[in-house]
């Protein structure tokens, strides 16, 4: 069954007033519908507006700070750490990489780590802020207090899948890398968990240590686990990867798995490089177009009708989702009319 098209704008509006009701100051409710719906349109169906019941529970209980800014803690030329107070994710990373980008202007480069910071959902949906204005941009993160993923070869939780993100500027699309450092997510788990389902291929290790495809093996007392990306055979690599992750994230902002930290949230690394002050913009487009045309013009191996760059397909995605309305999955809407009934918000009419 084919589920309705809503226009984006319509989604974006609906979850600003929810958003609102639930008493987040409109700065800060702006970024994260804004965010939550652009993950939507590129694809990524599980960190966009599936996530706006979450964040409404956090508002509600009280978890998820409503106003204010970060605290700096500490501010060099191109190095920044932040408290971010457990304010919204979505609007920590926009705020970072507009604080960033007139260091890097300067400097060629300029971090940020953030610690305390809530969820910060798509890290593809960042990606476009940095390449439309001509950076690269490396973007990270952990939840410190969350164990779903264990080291290659052993069995107990350590990590969170730990994603990270690159974008990178070309003449044409954009790549928009956004990978995690497990064969898959928390978010994923649980819903094909809830609909009783089971992933293709074995991707998770029960409580015992055996590889399963089924995501409850997650839910169990005492849990299974995540695998590392790479799986049963080169799970090595996903590990070293989220070693990588969590020395940027919590290592950098010095607040991590050793401080036994408490409530969903996230300790967030990101960078920002400018070509102009390395080659030149126009070289760095002249290396990644010669890429783009190798690769998309590379014979594909049977089975597969072209070789496309990482974004390809979520652009392909927003752009047809822009002019045509966004498919939500059809576990989302269900999920958020408690919360329109609540607060008196009615669901956008769908535009077909």
């Amino acid at each position: 069954m084919n589920q309705p098209h809503y226009a984006a704008d319509a989604l974006m509006a609906y979850a600003n007033q929810l958003l609102d009701a639930a008493g987040l100051a409109a700065t800060h409710a702006d970024a994260v519908a804004t965010t939550l719906v652009e993950g939507d349109l590129l694809g990524h169906d599980t960190h966009g507006l599936a996530q706006l019941p979450g964040y409404l529970d956090e508002l509600q209980a009280g978890h998820m700070t409503k106003e204010g800014e970060p605290i700096v803690l500490s501010d060099r030329p191109a190095a920044l750490l932040w408290d971010g107070r457990r304010l919204p994710g979505p609007s920590l990373v926009l705020r970072g990489i507009d604080a960033l980008i007139p260091r890097a202007h300067q400097y060629g480069t300029a971090t940020l780590a953030i610690r305390h910071s809530h969820h910060i959902a798509c890290l593809a949906t960042y990606l476009l802020r940095a390449t439309e204005a001509g950076f690269v941009l490396l973007l990270s993160s952990s939840d410190p207090s969350v164990q779903s993923v264990a080291p290659f070869g052993g069995t107990r939780a350590v990590f969170t899948p730990n994603p990270v993100a690159l974008g990178v500027p070309t003449t044409h699309s954009p790549f928009l890398i956004d990978i995690s450092a497990s064969i898959t997510t928390n978010a994923m788990t649980a819903r094909l968990h809830k609909a009783g389902k089971q992933f293709d291929e074995a991707w998770l290790l029960d409580a015992d240590g055996h590889a399963t495809r089924e995501p409850g093996a997650l839910f169990t007392d005492p849990p299974g686990t995540i695998l590392p990306l790479g799986g049963m055979d080169a799970g090595h690599k996903g590990f070293g990867l989220a070693v990588l992750i969590e020395a940027l994230t919590s290592g950098l902002a010095g607040h991590g798995r050793a401080d036994s930290p408490t409530g969903w949230g996230a300790t967030v690394f990101m960078t920002l490089y400018d070509p102009a002050a390395f080659a030149g913009l126009d070289e760095f487009h002249r290396q990644m177009d010669w890429l783009a045309q190798a690769c998309r013009t590379n014979p594909p191996r049977p089975g597969v009708e072209r070789v496309r760059m990482p974004g390809d397909g979520a652009m392909a995605r927003r752009d047809a989702q822009l002019a045509a309305g966004v498919q939500l999955h059809p576990t989302i809407r269900p999920a958020l009319d408690k919360w329109g009934e609540r607060y008196g918000v009615a669901f956008p009419k769908p535009l077909d």
